[in-house]
């Protein structure tokens, strides 16, 4: 049986040329499952400045040419053999909306494009694609800009630095989750992990040992982790990838040298300076061109 029965997307209508309806497509018709296209429009602050009667008709008028629209896109999908109900609605508080989207019809995954914002803004206001990231009770697929529609090449990104069951679940899941995805679309998988060995936590561990000592200690036991981890999940060797560097700009490297179509990621709880920040999966949607997968 597949791992994905149930598709949502969740698109911006106005946003037409958004590969999100191909990669969602692909990902359904690779996988057999039905997909369910919401289309979910920001409230016009422009038709309140209309009279009670035009703006009712205008509002009517306005949804009805994006339900013609989208029923095409729906047709073309069907005609591909791929099982597919829409909507188009207005959205008042677009967070709680898909929230509520997802509560109600349970999907095995939340597909979305991802929303780029910029660095002044994010500082005050917390994007809407972080905020589905924290509180989402479904794996989310973020769709970049540049990846193909039906995944190629499939990183789990995993983290072997904490030996707490909680996170040995997790990177089970990430792990899990990309080989399924890898192996529905015929695609490649990989296992990385980013080795970042900040000298802070080096000095706690004394031992009279020097820094440089310290360093190759460390980095060969995480090592041994990581291999053990890659071996129990059967991960060729060609695919395992030890990287040194901090997480998010080491993974955009790696994204961007090996043209990767898919990163597979975990998401966990923080305090509230790191909410404030944003967390490692949260930054680096804005750093590759690539699609993110948040276990």
């Amino acid at each position: 049986m597949s791992q994905y029965q149930r598709l949502l997307l969740i698109i911006n209508p106005l946003l037409r040329q958004s590969p999100a309806l191909n990669h969602a497509a692909a990902v359904a018709k690779a996988s057999g499952a039905s997909l369910h296209i919401a289309a979910l429009i920001p409230s016009l602050d422009i038709l309140s400045l209309l009279e009670e009667g035009d703006r009712k008709v205008a509002r009517a008028s306005y949804l009805q040419e994006h339900r013609d629209w989208l029923k095409d896109q729906a047709e073309k999908m069907q005609g591909r053999g791929i099982e597919v109900t829409t909507e188009v609605a207005w959205a008042d508080n677009m967070r709680q909306d898909i929230l509520d989207h997802v509560t109600e019809m349970h999907p095995d995954l939340l597909i979305k494009q991802v929303q780029h914002e910029p660095v002044l803004k994010r500082a005050f206001f917390t994007p809407l694609d972080w905020r589905l990231l924290r509180h989402c009770p479904v794996p989310v697929y973020l769709v970049g800009a540049q990846s193909h529609a039906l995944p190629q090449k499939v990183v789990a990104a995993v983290d072997v630095v904490d030996t707490e069951p909680s996170n040995s679940e997790l990177n089970d899941r990430i792990i899990l989750q990309a080989s399924a995805l890898a192996l529905q679309c015929n695609a490649e998988l990989h296992l990385l992990y980013a080795c970042d060995i900040p000298a802070a936590f080096l000095a706690d561990l004394g031992g009279g040992l020097t820094l440089s000592e310290l360093t190759r200690e460390l980095r060969k036991d995480l090592e041994t982790s990581f291999l053990k981890l890659a071996a129990r999940f059967g991960v060729p060797a060609e695919c395992r990838h030890f990287i040194t560097g901090h997480p998010v700009s080491a993974l955009s490297e790696f994204a961007h040298e090996h043209q990767i179509d898919v990163i597979v990621m975990g998401r966990t709880q923080y305090g509230s300076l790191e909410k404030l920040l944003g967390s490692t999966t949260e930054h680096i949607l804005y750093q590759v061109p690539c699609s993110i997968l948040a276990v």
